[in-house]
């Protein structure tokens, strides 16, 4: 993995919502690479968050790509709104789509970046037929819906099992599939997680939840200490 670039994008799920736009440029300009933004919908998953109008109203305040998780059912109606809103990469469940392929054309042709989430009991299967329409993969690493949540250590070998196949498909077609990971990510597992084949972190309640924003140190140590792990990996 040492070739591996390693990326965090820190979840706004944890973050003051009171003061989203001064969160997002904090973390970003403390290292973070990407803003990653939860939607929920009280439907596919037991909570409600944001939409699209909330992306949009985010996007002026940095330049990094944000990365949206679609936790909605059904998915299409909505993506490209979120598109619009100025999404760079977008993510869905399988489960809440009726056609996948074209959910993801959907995300693609718009021109975003698209995405294939996994619940931690949801099989890998559904990768066998649309890694050429895949830009990335999230394996979630707690069952979604709430931010807090410890990582389940069973998702280390499914992490390995992807990153297989990714790596598979890459040799085969010159074409590298990004692989991220969202639940429990701290300091203490996430080197762990990385030799498991994980590339881009998501991070709530370690990096928001450690440190508010009057501190405008808070967020750099954190972030310093994740990739600190990181370099260990």
């Amino acid at each position: 993995m040492s070739d591996r670039r390693f990326l965090l994008a820190p979840s706004l799920l944890s973050a003051d919502f009171a003061r989203l736009g001064e969160e997002v440029r904090h973390v970003v300009a403390s290292g973070a690479d990407w803003i990653h933004f939860d939607v929920m919908d009280n439907h596919y998953v037991p909570n409600l968050t944001v939409g699209p109008l909330v992306c949009a109203a985010i996007r002026p305040h940095t330049a990094a790509p944000i990365d949206v998780h679609l936790m909605v059912k059904p998915v299409d109606r909505i993506i490209p709104d979120f598109v619009k809103a100025g999404a760079n990469f977008i993510s869905f469940h399988p489960e809440a789509s009726e056609h996948i392929d074209r959910s993801l054309a959907l995300i693609r042709d718009g021109g975003g970046r698209a995405g294939l989430v996994f619940n931690p009991a949801t099989p890998l299967h559904y990768l066998d037929h649309v890694m050429e329409r895949l830009d990335f993969v999230l394996l979630m690493s707690v069952n979604p819906g709430f931010g807090g949540q410890s990582f389940i250590p069973a998702t280390l070998e499914k992490l390995a099992a992807t990153r297989a196949r990714l790596d598979a498909h890459e040799e085969k077609t010159g074409r590298h599939i990004l692989l991220e990971v969202d639940g429990g990510v701290k300091v203490d597992n996430i080197a762990a997680i990385a030799r498991a084949g994980a590339e881009v972190f998501v991070a709530g309640s370690a990096i928001f939840g450690a440190a508010r924003a009057e501190d405008p140190h808070a967020y750099t140590h954190v972030i310093a200490r994740l990739r600190a792990e990181l370099a260990r990996a």
